[in-house]
């Protein structure tokens, strides 16, 4: 696949070959922001506006702790918890409004991080689309996943049915679809043969690969955010 700007993150992603490459770009870039919102970004002003307008859910609030030194997280929450008290928060006692409850269920569910996120898997959904449209070499790579876990084979189709051109978009789902379903047989093979293996009458037998079954079933039925938020 030819390089440029937007496929060397996608060759990256797919390249390695551990799981789902979409849970791959979900960590990839929620690792990027959680330490851009905790370096660089402390001095770009509307970065800052943004993160005290927006908050994080609670798995980046994790993730900034995580990634980031204690004052840049403190200075972060210093201005986050001004805006909540100027802006979002009832000042006096009394009744409170439909409108200032919106504010504060609006705050409680906003994340800058997820956001960010969320605008850039769509750019990097719609790179792939075009790469294994027009890439032979980069459908291969695609076809040779290791698989697509549930959710992301959802979402990716979503896309795909809402930005793919129809002429390509039945063969798309069989390689997407291919790698969903042919690691799901898998996984059902390998659990039933993990639960045989509790069975008296199968002492002795070899395990093969069902030990870890209990760890890939859940990986493939929650993706990264799932897993970790």
């Amino acid at each position: 696949m030819k390089e440029t700007i937007c496929t060397i993150p996608i060759n990256d992603i797919f390249n390695l070959h551990d799981g789902c490459p979409f849970c791959r770009m979900y960590e990839m870039l929620e690792n990027q922001y959680a330490t851009f919102v905790t370096g660089s970004a402390m001095m770009d002003p509307p970065t800052r506006v943004a993160t005290n307008q927006k908050g994080f859910c609670p798995r980046h609030f994790e993730k900034i702790m995580e990634v980031g030194k204690r004052l840049p997280v403190a200075l972060i929450l210093e201005t986050h918890l001004a805006h909540i008290s100027d802006e979002i928060l009832p000042k006096k006692a009394g009744r409170p409004d439909k409108k200032a409850l919106a504010k504060v269920d609006a705050i409680n569910d906003s994340c800058y991080i997820c956001d960010r996120i969320r605008f850039d898997v769509e750019h990097f959904l719609q790179t792939v689309f075009v790469e294994w449209a027009n890439s032979p070499e980069f459908k291969e790579l695609y076809k040779s996943q290791d698989f697509i876990c549930l959710h992301h084979y959802s979402q990716v189709m979503k896309y795909a049915n809402a930005k793919m051109p129809s002429k390509h978009l039945g063969d798309f789902h069989a390689d997407t679809l291919a790698l969903t379903r042919n690691y799901l047989d898998t996984l059902q093979k390998d659990t039933t043969h993990f639960c045989r293996m509790f069975d008296y009458r199968s002492r002795g037998e070899d395990w093969g690969d069902s030990k870890d079954a209990i760890e890939r079933d859940i990986n493939f039925l929650s993706s990264y955010h799932d897993r970790n938020r």
